[in-house]
């Protein structure tokens, strides 16, 4: 009797024409039946935004045997719903899968990725999740060396899953680099230095763009994913979805009543 093959779901935040998503969507053709759900167009920076105000409209952009893709004028998040609701009978999906980003989605800029927010809305939904990203922001990437590790992490994920809303955050070195191996590690203490640059628009109107650099607040902490990325090591970062800190429930629990 042929053992059923896993299905997977395949999202992303930098469009479904994207090199990433692509590539990403044929190496899990390897491992069960996918479903496709990529935005429409670039999506880079929309976290768990959803789409109210305009109506969805999915259109089918290839079938094979094994790859069913898709693209949806909504959000990151909305492409993951919507695969779940419309293309996999009863949410049964059995990995959520995301990126690969061409770009990284370390520390803090896991907040504000569309790639995590993929995966986040899996484990929100119960469902073994892993968003995938790269240090390299070139439109054209050479993701042959990330093969074997996304393998090795895949299939232990579909082998021992992961714990209840509970997903993996994943970044590549830029694939110029040897990499060292893989290291499970923690969001890197840090923040984003911000500015809004002015200019001019052709009719003469002020626009803004914001821009700034991330400010790593233990650069010499080996446990962290921006330290993994600097000495080459593939960072894995398990996330959970439940932020309640139980120290200030705690202290501020002279407020209950």
């Amino acid at each position: 009797m042929n053992k059923k093959r896993p299905v997977i779901l395949v999202s992303n935040d930098d469009g479904i024409t994207a090199q990433g998503i692509q590539f990403l969507a044929q190496l899990m053709s390897e491992f069960g039946e996918v479903y496709v759900v990529g935005p429409q167009e670039h999506q880079s920076g929309m976290a768990h935004a959803l789409t109210f105000q305009v109506p969805l409209r999915a259109r089918c952009i290839s079938e094979s045997k094994d790859v069913h893709m898709y693209s949806l004028n909504g959000t990151p998040v909305d492409c993951v719903k919507f695969g779940l609701d419309q293309l996999i009978p009863n949410h049964t999906a059995d990995l959520i899968v995301s990126g690969i980003n061409h770009g990284s989605n370390s520390a803090n800029s896991s907040i504000y990725s569309g790639t995590a927010a993929c995966a986040r809305e899996g484990a929100i939904n119960r469902i073994p999740s892993i968003a995938f990203s790269s240090l390299d922001f070139s439109s054209q990437i050479q993701f042959e060396p990330y093969v074997p590790y996304i393998r090795k992490i895949v299939q232990t994920v579909l082998n021992q899953g992961l714990e209840e809303h509970v997903f993996l955050n994943v970044n590549f070195p830029k694939p110029d680099r040897v990499i060292r191996g893989m290291r499970v590690c923690h969001l890197t203490k840090g923040l984003w230095i911000e500015r809004f640059e002015a200019e001019l628009d052709p009719r003469n109107n002020t626009c803004y763009w914001l821009t700034g650099e991330y400010h790593n607040e233990e650069p010499d902490n080996e446990d962290s994913d921006e330290w993994c990325l600097a000495h080459d090591f593939v960072a894995i970062v398990p996330i959970k979805i439940e932020h309640t800190d139980e120290n200030a429930k705690q202290a501020l629990s002279i407020l209950n009543c």
